[in-house]
């Protein structure tokens, strides 16, 4: 069996690991050699047997009962992000390897991209940036056409930077990953980008181990440019219809906010630099 053929069972592990004893209601004496729950706890709070739960974290079955979800998911404290999320593995079942397909924008997305007045960009269930308008890759660098975004979190240290509160904006990112892709771990492009984060960042590494899991949502955010100072800014996540799991997102201000005026300098600054950018060329093209 391969490592991520479990991943049922991974996520059952890692879930009760996290969970308090004490919290659960557990009397709690001496020591305790494992962190979190120990699976015969897991299995007497759900009211299964121990050695059933032992197999489904070993992946020796597979079938549980809906009822037997909803026990382990309260058990577990999973919300309702997390409950899906559960409830997708143990649905899932193993797929032939499907062939790797460049993902493309749909004309019209790109057309909004172009005039909508606001940091605005496309990326993949897998966190690639397809499409993004300038001022999307003014607010960022890394927001561009061929980036990855839990890249160039974990990876880019000017990115690290953007981030005041970085390391919530990683748990978050990583969560929000897990939720994106659901059971389809196996997935050659997912299995090589969490392997060659794994290696490079023992922060990811430490973070995809807890299994947390967020839904798709949008919220506040600071962004600490290094141009114009602080952002504080709400980001949009919008699914796209018919796309493959593409998701647009839009970074805005309050009106008439310091960010919003913020944003509208950086606007202008790139701008200007696009078009001395152009007049140069064309200098140097007719010289």
């Amino acid at each position: 069996m391969s490592k991520t053929a479990n991943a049922l069972g991974h996520y059952l592990r890692a879930r009760r690991e996290l969970i308090d004893p004490a919290q659960a209601g557990l009397a709690v004496v001496g020591v305790r050699r494992t962190p979190g729950l120990r699976r015969e706890e897991v299995a007497t709070l759900a009211g299964i047997s121990a050695d059933y739960y032992l197999r489904l974290e070993q992946g020796r079955d597979r079938n549980p009962s809906p009822q037997v979800l909803e026990a382990l998911a309260r058990v577990l404290r999973l919300d309702a992000a997390a409950t899906e999320h559960l409830l997708s593995l143990a649905a899932a079942r193993p797929t032939p390897a499907r062939r790797v397909r460049r993902e493309t924008v749909a004309a019209g997305i790109r057309q909004l991209l172009d005039v909508i007045n606001l940091p605005a960009f496309v990326e993949s269930r897998t966190f690639e940036v397809l499409a993004a308008n300038r001022l999307a890759t003014a607010v960022s660098p890394n927001i561009r056409p061929g980036a990855n975004r839990l890249r160039a979190i974990f990876l880019d240290p000017g990115e690290q930077e953007l981030y005041p509160d970085w390391e919530q904006t990683a748990r978050n990112l990583v969560a929000g990953f897990r939720a994106s892709v659901g059971s389809d771990v196996e997935d050659q492009r997912i299995v090589q980008l969490v392997g060659e984060l794994s290696l490079a960042s023992e922060q990811f590494r430490r973070l995809w181990a807890r299994h947390d899991v967020t839904a798709l949502a949008g919220g506040a955010m600071r962004l600490n440019h290094p141009v114009v100072g602080m952002l504080e800014l709400r980001r949009e996540k919008l699914p796209l219809a018919d796309s493959g799991g593409q998701i647009l997102a839009i970074y805005h201000a309050e009106r008439g906010s310091e960010a919003a005026r913020r944003l509208e300098r950086l606007e202008r600054l790139d701008r200007l630099g696009a078009e001395a950018s152009t007049a140069q060329e064309t200098a140097r093209q007719t010289a």
